[in-house]
């Protein structure tokens, strides 16, 4: 088994664990030995969603949130479109963009894990909602066609894949000309010490396999992306640092000093450039002329 797919199964496991605890009424999708997640009260999972904002969703949904952020704040999303949530989870961040797309529009959520899908569409059920679909795959291989969302979301899973590239490079594929890629995710700010790379209970827990931000910015961009924009969210301190490194297998006094503030909550956005203007009289598909000459005049 290659190192990708040690992950994948890992996060699988995880997570499939965390649903299954929500279901059967745990407090929360805790599910590590360190508590490592992305879920439970630790700093980075805490306060993410605005009073009032969840009034209408399952318990079970929010409860099951091991996110990082709000993307369906950052994605300002608008009636009629098409939203696709990468790793949807427990569903929360679903059920919020189908609110926000309103009837005319439509939101899917992709997800690997099958409890978690499971929990979701028992959420689905229980909200009422109809213009939700939940979908299994991996978010390196979206199983959408080309061209067929307007916004991307996800939150806190990106950094759980073993291939960014792939994921980002789907991504790109079926997202439509002009369409937005709207993200929360962990990043790195400089270096992190090799044994936080290499703790499995981190990678899990969203720290080890967080993109450093410039290479973040350069994956996009390779992808395609123009209007790539990173803003950091939450910067967490050495008190933080103790908190997710406890229990993962590394020297906390040692390390938490090494990733006091360099292990950061981001918004990352960016945009797919949109399709060239149609040139007026051209048969379908021809482009609009776009430098001196480039029409044969």
């Amino acid at each position: 088994m290659s190192g990708a797919e040690t992950i994948r199964e890992t996060v699988r496991e995880r997570y499939g664990q965390a649903a299954l605890r929500v279901m059967a009424g745990g407090a929360n999708g805790c599910c590590g030995a360190a508590e490592a997640c992305c879920g439970g009260d630790d700093p980075i999972t805490r306060d993410l969603y605005a009073a009032g904002e969840t009034d209408g969703i399952p318990a079970e949904a929010v409860l099951a949130s091991l996110g990082c952020g709000n993307p369906t704040a950052l994605a300002e999303l608008h009636e009629g479109e098409t939203v696709l949530d990468l790793g949807s989870g427990g569903g929360i961040d679903v059920l919020l963009s189908a609110r926000r797309v309103g009837a005319a529009g439509k939101a899917y959520g992709l997800d690997m894990t099958d409890e978690m899908l499971a929990l979701a569409r028992e959420n689905q059920r229980r909200a009422g909602v109809e213009n939700v679909e939940f979908v299994k795959g991996h978010i390196e291989e979206i199983p959408l066609p080309d061209d067929s969302v307007d916004v991307i979301i996800s939150n806190c899973v990106i950094n759980l894949s073993g291939d960014k590239r792939r994921v980002l490079a789907e991504a790109f594929r079926v997202l439509k000309p002009g369409g937005r890629f709207a993200v929360s995710d962990v990043i790195v700010r400089g270096e992190v010490p090799a044994e936080v790379r290499r703790s499995m209970e981190l990678w899990v827990g969203c720290v080890a396999g967080a993109l450093e931000e410039g290479e973040f910015r350069t994956l996009l961009r390779e992808a395609g992306f123009e209007e790539v924009d990173i803003e950091p969210t939450r910067v967490y301190s050495i008190d933080d640092a103790r908190a997710f490194l406890e229990g993962a297998g590394v020297d906390v006094d040692a390390v938490a000093p090494a990733v006091d503030g360099r292990v950061a909550s981001a918004f990352v956005r960016a945009r797919k450039p949109a399709a060239a203007p149609a040139l007026a009289g051209a048969a379908p598909g021809e482009s609009a002329c776009c430098a001196p000459g480039c029409c044969g005049g």
